[in-house]
Parts: C-alpha cells; structure tokens; sequence
C-alpha cells in the first residue's frame, strides 16, 4: 500500500471484473417471471451500507495515523530545540561540539521525512541517524563531570526525549492500516458489484460504475493518508526546517 495511485486503479478493475461477471451470469439466466421475481434491493442497500461505514471506519483511522505523524514530526523539533539550548550549560567546547552534532542530527531528520520510504537512501538515513545518536551520548558522558549535579538530569533528559521522539516517529511510521481491513474493504466491494449487476433488470453500465469509482477514489485516499513516504499527502517536516533555518542566526551570535 505504499502506491495508493496502484491500490486504487487495481481496485477499480477488480470491481469493474465483479460487475461484469455478475452481469453475464444474469443475462445467462434471463430475465425471471414476474411472480418469481425476488426484491433484492434490501440485500443491496444493507450490503452497501457496510462497505461505505467499514471505508468510512478505515478512513478514520488513516486520518488519525496522519495526524500522530504530524504530532510526532513537531515533538521531534521541540526536543532538537530544548537540547540545542540546554547544550549552552556546558563548557563552551563541548557545547559547540554538541550543538554541531545536533545540527547534523537536524539535517537527517529533515531528509527522513523527504525521502520516499522505499527508496535505498531511506536506509542510509536510518543508518546515520544510529550513529548520530550514538555520538551525540558519546560527546555529552564526559562533558557531564564539569557540570553540577542538578545540570546533569537536565542535559540527559533532554538528550533522551531527542532520542524518544525519533523511536516515536519511527513507531508511528510503522504503524499501518492492518492488511486484513484491506482485504474486508476489498471482499465486500467486489460482493456489492456482483450483486448490483446481477440482479439488475437490465445492462447499465453508468449504474455499474458509480460504487467501483467511489470505492476505488476511496482506496486511493486511505492508502495515500497511509503511507508515510509514499503518496501525495505527506507529513512536511514544517518545524524542522523552521528550525534549521532559526539555528544559523544563533550560531551566528555566539561566535
């Protein structure tokens, strides 16, 4: 599902086949009797009932997946900017050393959420970033024993909600619509346009069309609310780079 514009023109076939199936087997059949003829149209309006508030349902939640990356993106700038100042408690030296490595750290996060999940420099980044963390704990251990107790919980909890906000969006990223509610969304769109051609009195494809394109169009923004870094509706890292473009300036005026 990292391809809504496939997910939805693969579903648009799909019930565009179930339709055109049910509606040969109901030209096989003919047309029945008049005292044989059975209302159906209970049977289709319940079933379509379900679909559009299982879509609906599924919807809700790729909406609700979206804005916890939104949440997550701009929890990540606050904890870079709290650790960045709380860096000037150090000596200068080894704040300068920090604040250089949280610029870094910066940078990656920025091109985490830019580059397309699938892409082999989506890897390189998560490989960087490890190493960025790493060297980041590294750097602060021993600038800690110039610095007063109190000061210490401050610098080691600020640099540990850095490293919690990335695992938080990385986990947030991961967190996907279950493949199963694709399969349920998939199943009973099929069934409706089965049942809609097949029991209809006669061939109308403009009828036959209107719930695989509403449910195609549907699949298409689910799957695209749904993948992080691969549809066209994407988390922009909006306050990182509001903040990378702030922290030159501050540079700036400690030198």
């Amino acid at each position: 599902m990292n391809y809504p514009l496939l997910a939805s023109v693969l579903a648009l076939a799909l019930l565009l086949i179930s339709a055109r199936v049910g509606d040969a087997q109901s030209k096989r059949k003919g047309v029945p009797k008049e005292d044989e003829r059975v209302d159906y149209g209970p049977l289709v309006g319940a079933t379509l009932t379900l679909l559009f508030f299982i879509t609906g349902f599924v919807f809700m939640m790729a909406v609700g997946r979206y804005d916890l990356r939104k949440a997550c993106e701009q929890n990540e700038a606050i904890a870079i900017r709290t650790q960045y100042s709380r860096a000037d408690l150090l000596a200068p030296a080894e704040a300068a050393k920090l604040q250089t490595l949280l610029r870094k750290y910066l940078d990656q996060r920025i091109s985490f959420y830019a580059t397309h999940s699938d892409s082999g420099r989506a890897s390189e980044i998560s490989a960087e970033t490890a190493r960025l963390q790493a060297e980041l704990w590294s750097t602060l251990r021993p600038a800690l024993a110039a610095v007063p107790p109190p000061l210490m919980g401050v610098l080691v909890t600020g640099l540990d909600d850095v490293t919690n906000a990335q695992r938080s969006s990385q986990a947030a990223w991961l967190n996907r619509i279950p493949f199963t509610a694709w399969i349920l969304m998939t199943a009973i769109g099929i069934g409706c346009c089965w049942l809609i051609a097949n029991r209809a009195r006669r061939t109308d494809w403009l009828a036959f069309m209107i719930v695989p394109i509403a449910v195609s169009v549907s699949f298409f923004l689910i799957a695209d609310l749904d993948s992080p870094g691969g549809g066209v509706i994407r988390v922009a890292p909006v306050n990182l780079t509001s903040l990378s473009q702030s922290l030159p300036a501050q540079l700036g005026a400690g030198d």
